[in-house]
């Protein structure tokens, strides 16, 4: 029912950023937890960071607490990963998920979210 599409990607060099956006369509996301998670080549699926329906709670993996912030706007549908000093290691496709959920908790199991973006690649060189 809901499709999330990512943009925002791209090619930086190491120490820069990047505004990574999640537009979603089909219904309002504003009951609905938002989530990160990236996958570089040869690697598992990782989460990095999530928000609840209101923004009051966020998530981050360790990876890239301090240089991250999740944030949502209900009312243009729309969440967003502000990525800071980021590093080679943060080369991946990065995936916006959610699952519908009004609690206060944002999960950072992949398990747990329901629709999938299909990715935009994030390339830092060195």
């Amino acid at each position: 029912q809901v499709q999330v599409v990512e943009s925002g990607g791209g090619l930086v060099q190491a120490g820069g950023s990047l505004r990574l956006s999640c537009a979603a369509s089909g219904r309002s996301i504003s009951t609905y937890v938002m989530g990160w998670f990236r996958q570089a080549p040869g690697k598992e699926r990782e989460f990095v960071a999530a928000i609840n329906w209101s923004g009051g709670s966020t998530n981050y993996a360790d990876s890239v607490k301090g240089r991250s912030t999740i944030s949502r706007d209900n009312a243009k549908n729309t969440v967003y990963l502000q990525m800071n000093g980021l590093k080679p290691e943060d080369t991946a496709v990065y995936y916006c998920a959610g699952y519908y959920s009004t609690g206060y908790y944002a999960s950072g199991r992949g398990s747990e979210y329901v629709y999938w973006g299909q990715g935009t690649q994030v390339t830092v060189s060195s």
